[in-house]
């Protein structure tokens, strides 16, 4: 949970941002455009909205998470893929899937051809980091259990044969 505060408060700095990310560009007027404000407002939107659902009941969450899958499957758009994948990436839920957030958030990014990405693909990017590197660990921690049970299969095995010998 508290990882999950963590990468949201640093969105919502990403967010916060994302309107000067243009005052360098060439070419730029300084100001952002409509769709960044646009996009930086959905970022911010979202963040509380995770936070909001993070505190709810188990029963609510599922119900927001029909909900998302709903909005997603009317729009294919970034917004409710970044969305649908905040939910799955939730922590302690009883649908977390962070396979699935992965892929969504993977779809969500690669639909941008702009240069350079607005705030929605840098925060569906950041997500993306954050869920993969979490999978990573997840793998990490299944080999090590598997390893530490082959260890265990061979001290058993071991004690075995030192028991079957005649002394």
């Amino acid at each position: 949970m508290i990882r999950v505060v963590a990468i949201l408060c640093c969105i919502s700095v990403l967010a916060g941002c994302a309107a000067f990310s243009t005052l360098g560009a060439p070419g730029a007027s300084g100001a952002p455009s409509a769709r960044e404000n646009r996009e930086s407002r959905q970022v911010i939107e979202l963040i509380a909205y995770t936070q909001r659902v993070a505190a709810l009941q188990a029963e609510e969450q599922q119900r927001e998470l029909n909900a998302s899958t709903q909005m997603l499957s009317k729009d294919r758009g970034a917004y409710g893929r970044v969305r649908l994948a905040l939910l799955l990436a939730l922590p302690g839920t009883a649908f977390n899937d962070d396979t699935r957030a992965a892929g969504l958030l993977d779809l969500a990014g690669a639909g941008a051809s702009e240069s350079p990405p607005g705030p929605m693909q840098q925060f569906a990017g950041l997500l993306h980091a954050q869920i993969s590197e979490r999978l990573r660990e997840q793998r990490r921690t299944a080999q090590l259990k598997e390893q530490l049970e082959a260890l265990k299969a061979v001290e058993r095995n071991i004690i075995e044969r030192e028991q079957a010998r005649p002394r």
